[in-house]
């Protein structure tokens, strides 16, 4: 704004006393101060407002207005309320170093002034940038991007003070301006988004977390396919992008959020090519997956998988190992309704396929999108990745549920505990240790970087560590995710394999408790493979007869006999680790096995009655 616009405004009581001819400067903020040399704090164009605590006699006059001066301050305006009219000596000083002086009459609070200033200048710097976002967009939408999202992020944090961030469904960040968005603070913001979503809520939302409050924007899919408006929100929840903004939009005025709305627009714009960037990919998934599925020729599957392999893996020199992993969303009865939705069917499959290609992503790499190297196809309900890996240190076998090689296999894991096992939780959680996400290895590996290397391939529970949080949260109370991961395979030959072991371990996963889910297969090896196959009343009997009196106990004593007996099978019976475990002395331990005992009538030194609570608590 400029300064001729300040007089202009009765409501602000100013007065000039000189600058006639500077009032054209402009004005980029205000400052209020009383300190004898305020030039530390600043940078050029402020309005300062003084009370002249700072002079005590003539003399101070000349080096303030001198200092003020050079730093390139639009003008000064003195506050009348002290000391009745402008000192002489000042306005002199003003007129020698021709910086405009305002008086401010003494029932008008600087306060108010500050307050003017601070909006106008808001205004027209966001109409300024409503009007780069424009010519930003038409270039988008007409040609090459010319810099993509963070262009506009910039200008948001450069000309409104505004950080921002563009979020995958998950929370991994897409674009940001500055310092990235720390991993867990992106889930849990995505988390936020994806649960207002399902409520209905008019957006945008609104996040405080650990005392900083975020406004989330939702970035809709504009492209060829999009989902209608007048659909189920269901179908586009889980794929949908967010602007994350660090900042309370809850009051601001309706400029500023359409300019907001213009800036999610444009990077919709992204959003769709990217998304056109993937129909190769998903072809080529498309392709293999009828060729596996109809039983054609190892080598007609093949040659398939040398044509895609160099659009996967550019530069790759042989053929790579390939794992199959299969993605499957399950929402409640048809009559169903999400709010703003319609009754009806949700077609699971191409919402699987969306939200499986952004589980693949490792959240660990920057730069180009390391979906790339993704390919995701759907047929019915399922969603079916191909995932390619660099070849291993030694070939692996192409034998489903073979695990015979621990050595060889790629989906074993690190030891548990030191012995050797590796254990799951039984609720679709990675084991204590199981999940890399955040630590910069590979997607799914649950391994550090060295280890990542030797060990390429995906692990279940470790896909789904870092984004179990937004996922649960988008699924609300009537959706489901389950997930199922094959071991790797170096030839056509195993591919038909390693689908069925992926379906099958998406159906153990099926099995347990929670919204999000994972199993993979080496666990089709085991007892596991057996329960989903159980009727569940059959299960719910069995596990009430020996949970039911525990699970009373613990409620009526707060004894913990179920995560005791949790830990003293984990720990094969093991006296003295299971009480370090528990941090508990050894003869507290042996008191309350005695009481499991006692309350169920079974003999945990007994493989027969260990084995049947051990499936039990799998079961329950």
């Amino acid at each position: 704004m400029r300064l001729r616009a300040l007089l202009e405004t009765d409501a602000l009581g100013l007065r000039l006393l000189g600058g006639q001819d500077e009032l054209d400067r402009t004005v980029r903020g205000v400052m209020t101060t009383d300190l004898r040399d305020p030039s530390r704090y600043l940078s050029g164009g402020e309005l300062v407002l003084t009370g002249l605590a700072w002079r005590r006699d003539a003399s101070d006059s000349e080096p303030f207005v001198r200092i003020l001066a050079g730093a390139g301050v639009a003008g000064l305006a003195a506050g009348e309320a002290e000391l009745g009219d402008i000192p002489a000596d000042l306005v002199e000083a003003c007129d020698h170093h021709r910086l405009p002086l305002f008086a401010v009459h003494e029932t008008v609070a600087f306060a108010t002034i500050t307050e003017h200033v601070v909006r106008q200048v808001s205004g027209e710097r966001a109409g300024d940038l409503a009007a780069v976002v424009d010519r930003h967009r038409r270039l988008m939408t007409s040609g090459p991007a010319g810099g993509g999202p963070e262009v506009v992020l910039d200008l948001l944090t450069s000309d409104l003070d505004l950080r921002a961030w563009v979020l995958s469904p998950t929370g991994r960040q897409i674009a940001g301006a500055g310092t990235p968005l720390p991993g867990p603070l992106g889930a849990t913001l995505a988390g936020h988004h994806l649960a207002a979503t399902r409520t209905g809520r008019r957006a945008p939302h609104r996040a405080a977390v650990a005392g900083t409050t975020y406004s989330l924007f939702p970035i809709r899919n504009t492209g060829r396919g999009a989902v209608p408006a007048a659909r189920d929100v269901r179908e586009s929840v889980l794929s949908d992008w967010l602007l994350a903004v660090e900042a309370d939009a809850s009051d601001w005025p309706a400029a500023r959020l359409d300019l907001l709305q213009g800036v999610t627009q444009l990077i919709a714009v992204e959003r769709d090519r990217r998304e056109a960037a993937r129909t190769v990919r998903r072809r080529l998934a498309q392709e293999v997956l009828e060729l596996v599925q109809a039983g054609a020729a190892p080598a007609e599957i093949a040659a398939r998988l040398r044509v895609a392999a160099p659009v996967l893996l550019p530069g790759l020199g042989v053929a790579p190992q390939w794992q199959v992993v299969v993605a499957r969303v399950d929402w409640t009865a048809a009559d169903a309704t999400a709010p703003g939705g319609v009754p009806g069917d949700i077609a699971g499959g191409p919402v699987a396929q969306a939200l499986l290609e952004e589980i693949l992503v490792d959240p660990a790499v920057s730069g180009p999108d390391s979906a790339d190297r993704i390919a995701v196809a759907h047929t019915g309900e399922e969603a079916i990745a191909l995932v390619p890996l660099p070849a291993g240190p030694a070939p692996l076998p192409d034998t489903v549920g073979d695990t015979a090689d621990t050595a060889a296999d790629p989906d074993a894991g690190p030891p548990a505990d030191g012995d050797g096992a590796v254990r799951e939780t039984g609720t679709g959680a990675p084991a204590a240790g199981g999940s890399g996400a955040g630590t910069g290895a590979k997607p799914g590996t649950g391994a550090t970087p060295a280890a990542a290397a030797q060990d390429p391939a995906l692990h279940a529970d470790a896909l789904l560590a870092a984004v179990r949080e937004p996922l649960s949260a988008g699924l609300a109370d009537d959706g489901r995710l389950t997930l199922g991961v094959s071991a790797a395979v170096h030839s056509a030959e195993g591919l038909r394999g390693a689908l069925e072991e992926a379906r099958h371990a998406r159906r153990v996963a099926a099995a347990r408790p929670g919204r999000v889910c994972a199993a993979g297969h080496h666990e089709l090896a085991s007892h596991v493979l057996l329960l989903p196959f159980v009727p569940d009343d059959v299960r719910r009997a069995f596990t009430a007869r020996l949970l039911d009196p525990l699970r009373d106990y613990d409620r009526r004593h707060r004894a913990e006999l179920i995560e005791t007996l949790e830990a003293f099978l984990d720990c094969d019976g093991s006296w003295t680790r299971c009480a370090a475990r528990l941090h508990l002395h050894v003869n507290t331990l042996r008191y309350r096995v005695g009481r499991i005992e006692q309350l169920t009538g079974r003999d945990l030194s007994r493989l027969e009655d260990k084995l049947d609570f051990f499936l039990a608590l799998r079961m329950s």
